[in-house]
């Protein structure tokens, strides 16, 4: 469901799996209130709310003693289906970015096109497969599903790094950032920046 006062969107999600609940503001103050099932997610949700300067709510219960798969996979379908129902009709928005975060000896960057188009990128090699109980490959699970619900073009290159935590921190802030400034107002834009008059 739409705000109609601002670019803010809620979904609730619940199936055999999981049961989510979540809200998301575009023009926030980094503001979350995060419980899910999923500590380690939980922190890349907060990096990525307060360096995009979103607020974000998420209440999120999966089938954990399987895996964390699920609930990272729903709340990313989740995430994507509130990020383009707040946007709107995209009228005046940057559209592109593109943003590099270190995060100490490990260096991401996040690619981003507002395109109405799904499409994932994701070129990353970590050197260990778990972060504590969290398991990186769900890190291309979650931002695959985002990008697809979201109907973004999302390329995501961890450049280098040595800690997994840190190269995992670095994208999601980098992603924060990103979408921050592809969706910022540009006063310069009438219309929707594209050609073919829609986005």
């Amino acid at each position: 469901m739409s705000n109609s006062q601002g670019r803010s969107s809620e979904v609730s999600r619940q199936t055999n799996e999981t049961n989510i609940k979540l809200s998301f503001d575009i023009d926030g103050t980094g503001k979350t209130n995060l419980e899910t099932d999923v500590p380690f997610l939980n922190h890349m949700l907060d990096l990525f709310t307060k360096h995009g300067q979103f607020n974000l709510d998420v209440k999120a219960q999966g089938d954990i003693e399987i895996d964390d798969h699920h609930t990272v996979e729903d709340i990313g379908i989740c995430l994507g289906q509130v990020f383009r129902e707040a946007l709107g009709d995209k009228k005046g928005i940057k559209r592109y970015a593109s943003v590099f975060i270190p995060m100490d000896e490990a260096l991401a960057q996040v690619v981003v096109d507002i395109s109405n188009r799904p499409h994932f990128e994701y070129r990353a090699e970590y050197p260990s497969s778990r972060v504590g109980s969290f398991d990186v490959e769900l890190v291309h699970e979650f931002l695959w599903k985002l990008a697809l619900e979201a109907r973004i073009t999302l390329h995501v290159i961890v450049h280098y790094g040595k800690n997994t935590h840190h190269m995992v921190e670095a994208v999601f802030k980098a992603l924060g950032r990103a979408l921050d400034e592809a969706t910022s107002i540009d006063p310069r834009v009438t219309g929707v920046p594209s050609t073919k008059g829609v986005l």
